[in-house]
């Protein structure tokens, strides 16, 4: 079995041959990762104005650019916008987001080089504890420990952080996570740090004493990330600066797009010549009646019908049509001729007696 298949010159073939061949390309693409393109266009019913759909028919040569501009085009305006867009939100990053974010950030270096001086003080007191739980002062690490499972349990399911105690300059308040179904502490001074609380007495406070080390490990992540803003910052600041690469081709585009349309008329909806018909008609009975004044005729001669006194009256009338125009040209032109005749007559006449 063979299958044939064929296309009329001159047709819409062309362009339905042009989709499936787009389509393929698109398909090749995807299966042999040969091209980055990941995107593919068709042209849904209405896009095709009638004037186009006859243009196709007819095996205009321009149709086909018109339509392939009009895709590029599509692309580059949507690229423009999308670095507009990119635009506005760099110039508010500026203008908002990464002072208040740079500002936080050296707020909390600020804060976590103050805490870590404090903290160093406590964890170099090896040999003395002292610690403050709902007013009493604690001197022994499992009597402080027990007095902070019991102000946990004083405090319920509360979820907002109430504080219980002070150790070393550090407040200590705890909280209740109804999620994990434990509690939180919370360790603040110049900034605020949390840890989990657990069943051991003893077991609490040597997580206390880990999670104050470890606030010297914070110190330089915060100065990284200061580093990175401020990187952004200056990477916005250039970038935002920048036109639109593709300005340039976009415009080029958008002016051959503006001759094509002009050329294959596709927004003229009536046709030209249909007005021009009937300016030309309308202009034939004042020709007549100028050429009748340039030759002395009168047109209010008597004897003659009334539509031939009063043009202007009889086109109130009744409508004018084109086959009553050319006679009544007719008419005043056999009447400009029979005036001519008898001129010349009576002047003959006159040289004779003479």
């Amino acid at each position: 079995m063979k299958i044939f298949r064929y296309v009329t010159e001159n047709t819409f073939d062309a362009f339905l041959w042009q989709v499936l061949e787009n389509k393929q390309k698109f398909i090749s693409q995807i299966m042999t990762s040969k091209s980055p393109v990941r995107a593919c266009e068709d042209v849904d019913d209405a896009a095709l104005s009638y004037a186009e759909i006859k243009a196709l028919a007819t095996g205009n040569i321009y149709i086909k650019e018109k339509m392939d501009l009009d895709i590029q085009a599509s692309k580059l305006k949507l690229l423009k916008a999308n670095h507009t867009s990119q635009k506005y939100r760099l110039e508010t990053d500026i203008a908002r987001k990464y002072p208040v974010e740079i500002q936080a950030v050296k707020r909390r270096i600020s804060a976590l080089k103050g805490d870590w001086e404090a903290a160093a003080r406590v964890l170099g007191e090896k040999d003395t504890f002292a610690m403050t739980v709902d007013g009493t002062l604690y001197t022994e690490r499992k009597e402080a420990g027990l007095a902070l499972l019991a102000a946990c349990a004083g405090i319920g399911a509360s979820r907002v952080p109430v504080q219980v105690g002070d150790f070393q300059g550090f407040r200590l308040s705890v909280s209740f996570d109804s999620f994990n179904h434990q509690y939180l502490m919370t360790v603040s001074r110049e900034w605020s740090y949390k840890m989990e609380m657990g069943k051991d007495s003893l077991g609490n406070l040597k997580r206390l004493r880990n999670l104050l080390a470890g606030i010297e490990g914070e110190i330089p992540k915060a100065e990284r990330k200061l580093e990175t803003l401020s990187q952004q910052l200056a990477a916005a600041r250039e970038e935002v600066e920048k036109p639109f690469p593709k300005e340039e081709e976009l415009a080029g585009k958008l002016k051959r797009l503006t001759e094509l349309n002009t050329m294959l008329n596709m927004d003229q909806r009536e046709e030209p010549g249909a007005s021009n018909e009937g300016e030309e008609a309308a202009e034939e009975p004042d020709r007549g009646k100028t050429a009748g004044r340039e030759k002395g005729e009168n047109p209010a001669q008597p004897g003659k019908p009334e539509a031939d006194k009063n043009p202007e009256a009889a086109r109130k009338e009744e409508p004018w049509t084109l086959e009553k125009i050319k006679g009544m040209k007719k008419q005043r032109q056999g009447g400009m001729e029979a005036v001519r005749y008898s001129g010349k007559h009576r002047e003959t006449s006159r040289m004779e007696r003479g």
